[in-house]
């Protein structure tokens, strides 16, 4: 577990200079520089893991004679949407497991949805099962998510999942919030002791996280849109979590200096007459006072889906009655 932890902290990209370097000067402009953040490489870190995940793939079929198996439904055209599953086929193809794409037109009726649902619980090829959200309006994606079996729900959203975290019992784990604590532990292997964050009460993103936060000894506060003065709020943790999907809410007076800020949001604005990505949090502002921050894109998103990949490949061992990979 250290080395993992000496691994993933390799991967944070220094922007300014050592502690020890800085320590040597007093001026103004060294102590800014001190508080320049680093920038946790997301990309990086994914790339790492997809690799740990590879060599468990090709393990456990060399072994065992079982291929990891993905089934990925999406149901109507939305472009992100689109590209999101069109990249997740080819993230599990890249670490040797079987991808099915499963493409369905808008108009298709909820019990169909729930029959293909109901055939791939029963495919002994299939692991993992995740349909793409949002789903048309006619479908209930409540109903839908229900009907994936527990054992196969890679997304971690079926009811049995999160029960299972809140009460701190193994479980399917949504991927992003599993990003999302792989990416702080690159800076802090323990947060015991540690004041955790989380801006925003999802139950896809800020309601797990909280939950892994707690089962990991952070002290955690979940703020959202009813909070009062959410910057005096966040200027008391020393990991920050932004999931609000609010473009640049976070601004640098909101962070307590040295914190690690993670940045789960992904908004598409228009900058200048250009089209842009930026995150909840205001990056190059809050780079001046964070000790660790990750950027958008190229932080949360890429470790998203390697933690799909991850989940995949546990459910894989779950289902075949083999011990869970350490990974």
């Amino acid at each position: 577990m250290a080395d993992r932890h000496r691994d993933a902290s390799a991967i944070v990209r220094s922007r300014g200079p050592s502690l020890e370097a800085a320590s040597l000067e007093t001026s103004p402009r060294a102590h800014a520089r001190l508080l320049t953040a680093d920038v946790i490489d997301g990309k990086a870190m994914a790339a790492a893991l997809r690799m740990r995940v590879a060599d468990e793939v090709r393990g456990l079929a060399s072994t065992h004679a079982i291929v990891p198996g993905l089934a990925v439904v999406l149901v109507g055209n939305d472009p992100a949407s689109e590209i999101y599953t069109a990249t997740k086929k080819k993230m599990s193809a890249q670490v040797g497991m079987r991808s099915f794409a499963e493409h369905l037109p808008a108009s298709t009726s909820e019990t169909a949805l729930i029959r293909l649902i109901e055939r791939l619980n029963g495919d002994h090829d299939v692991h993992g099962i995740l349909v793409q959200l949002p789903l048309p309006a006619h479908i209930d994606p409540l109903k839908v998510i229900t009907a994936i079996n527990p054992a196969k729900d890679v997304d971690g959203f079926h009811p049995l999942n999160v029960g299972r975290l809140a009460i701190a019992h193994a479980a399917l784990t949504p991927c992003t919030p599993l990003a999302c604590i792989m990416l702080a532990k690159s800076v802090h292997p323990s947060f015991a002791g540690l004041e955790a964050m989380v801006i925003g009460r999802s139950t896809i993103v800020g309601k797990p996280l909280a939950q892994l936060l707690l089962a990991e000894n952070a002290t955690v506060t979940v703020a959202h849109s009813k909070s009062s003065d959410l910057p005096a709020l966040a200027r008391r943790a020393d990991l920050l979590f932004a999931a609000v999907g609010r473009p640049e809410l976070v601004r640098k007076d909101w962070i307590k200096p040295g914190a690690t800020v993670i940045d789960v949001g992904i908004n598409r604005i228009t900058r200048d007459g250009k089209p842009q990505i930026v995150g909840d949090v205001a990056f190059e502002e809050a780079s001046s006072v964070a000790g660790a921050i990750t950027p958008v894109p190229g932080g949360v998103g890429p470790m998203t889906i390697a933690c799909l990949l991850v989940n995949t490949l546990r459910a894989a061992c779950a289902l075949s009655s083999l011990p869970s990979p350490g990974l």
